[in-house]
């Protein structure tokens, strides 16, 4: 048996399986390095999947079916694109009386004619009807003066003082801040 074992393994045969155990090799260390390259570009853990691929074949195989499917760059170019798409669709809305689809700046629903928003009276932009003042131009909404503070003494609705202050003036009486009314 020695004999026939001896007749087989040539030299040539030698150089052979010498020539195909480096190549596995070879190949063996590429494929530890293909799977912490790739386990890098795609945000895993990369040193306990170089760890996973020093078993040999089982550990590529593992990492190829539990690897995550998509690069880190690519992951964040679709978030990137998937926050234009929401910004994109932040500009338009629906009117809240007949649903139908509106721009962010409509001020009236062009299907049903149900005002959307209020329009400043001195630079025409479209004012949320919750807005007291135009973020603009600094007008106060609905063409008011700004709002002040009240003296402390006072505290009459500025509805209710204008009647008083006609009866005042008509009567002759003197004006809230003292003075004698000119005659």
């Amino acid at each position: 048996m020695t004999e026939l074992l001896s007749q087989l393994w040539t030299p040539e045969l030698q150089a052979a399986f010498t020539v195909v155990v480096v190549l596995l090799v070879i190949l063996y260390v590429l494929s530890i390095v293909w799977v912490v390259r790739d386990a890098y570009l795609r945000g895993s853990y990369w040193y306990v999947w170089a760890i996973v691929a020093l078993i040999p074949l089982l550990g590529v195989i593992a990492y190829c079916l539990l690897r995550p499917p998509l690069l880190q760059i690519d992951r964040d170019e679709q978030e990137l694109e998937i926050a234009l798409k929401q910004r994109e669709l932040m500009k338009f809305g629906e009117c809240a009386n007949c649903g139908y689809p509106v721009e962010s700046d409509f001020v009236l629903c062009p299907n049903c004619h149900q005002r959307l928003k209020n329009l400043c009276v001195t630079c025409n932009h479209a004012l949320d009807p919750s807005w007291t003042v135009c973020p603009y131009c600094a007008t106060p909404v609905g063409g008011a003066p700004a709002r002040r503070s009240a003296p402390r003494g006072r505290t009459q609705q500025p509805q209710q003082a204008a009647p008083q202050q006609q009866r005042q003036a008509r009567s002759g009486a003197a004006q809230p801040n003292g003075e004698h009314p000119a005659q």
